[in-house]
Order: C-alpha cells, then sequence, then structure tokens
C-alpha cells in the first residue's frame, strides 16, 4: 500500500462550503474581489473590506455575512500558504520519430507552507507554449486590475 500523501490543503467541511460558494459567485466579479485581497494580504491586524464594503459585496454576491467571512478567510487562507515560486524552460529539440519536433515546456514550482506540520510542499505545474501564453495572459490582467485600483 502507498503511503499518503500530504496535503497541501485539508479538506474540512468550512473548506468545503467555501469552494461550493466560490464557485457559485459571479465569475466577473471574483478577479476583482481576489485583486483586493491580495492587496491587502500582507496587513496581517487590517481587515480587507470596511463594514460598508463587506456589505456590498454581500448584495453584489447574494451572500449571508457569515458565508462571505467564510470564503474572504478561505482565499486569505490559502494565498497565505504560498511560499517561493521557481520555474525552469524544458525544450525537447527532436527525437527519432520526428526529427524537426520543438516542443517547449516551461515547469513552474511554488512552495506552499502546510500550517500543521510546518514544512512546505512543492507543487510543480508544467505548461506548453499555449498554456503559458494564457496563464500570462491571466497575470497581466491581474496585474492591470492591482495598477487601476492604486
Amino acid at each position: 500500500m502507498a503511503a499518503a500523501a500530504a496535503l497541501v490543503l485539508r479538506e474540512t467541511p468550512s473548506m468545503k462550503k467555501a469552494v461550493l460558494l466560490i464557485n457559485a459567485m459571479d465569475i466577473g466579479r471574483f478577479p476583482r474581489l481576489l485583486t483586493r485581497i491580495l492587496q491587502k494580504l500582507h496587513l496581517k491586524t487590517e481587515s480587507s473590506f470596511s463594514e460598508e464594503e463587506e456589505e456590498k459585496l454581500k448584495a453584489a454576491f447574494s451572500l449571508e455575512k457569515q458565508e462571505l467571512h467564510l470564503i474572504l478567510e478561505t482565499i486569505t487562507y490559502i494565498l497565505e500558504q504560498l511560499e517561493t515560486v521557481e520555474w525552469q524552460l524544458n525544450l525537447q529539440m527532436a527525437h527519432s520519430a520526428q526529427a524537426k519536433l520543438k516542443s517547449p515546456q516551461a515547469v513552474l514550482q511554488l512552495g506552499v507552507s502546510n500550517e500543521d506540520t510546518k514544512s512546505m510542499q512543492k507543487v510543480l505545474m508544467e505548461f506548453n507554449q499555449k498554456e503559458l501564453f494564457d496563464f500570462y495572459n491571466k497575470l497581466e490582467t491581474i496585474q492591470a486590475q492591482l495598477d487601476s485600483l492604486t
């Protein structure tokens, strides 16, 4: 029997509920919410939103106060787990079946901290050229939204 892999995020009832709530949110408004949380993430003692802003968020996303707080706390918790980011580029120039094949692959390694074990786990993501380009464009969109808020 294989040993169980350590979980990056524990599957708890509140985590499950938060994921269901997040998945039901308006996808058009979610990036702005995420951007604001990211902006305030480094301010540990300060809330990301004022009470007035929370009221507007409740109305915009049709949420109860406790649901909104669960979503905000869960997103913040997940983002705080990220410790390091590393990358590499692999390029397969050819192989015996196709002599002129070029297949670039980018590997992104994220270091995610596990609060239970006080250890850091590595999460590897591999992208082909199109996937990396799409990922880059999403990051650019997030950056543009961050820039527009400052």
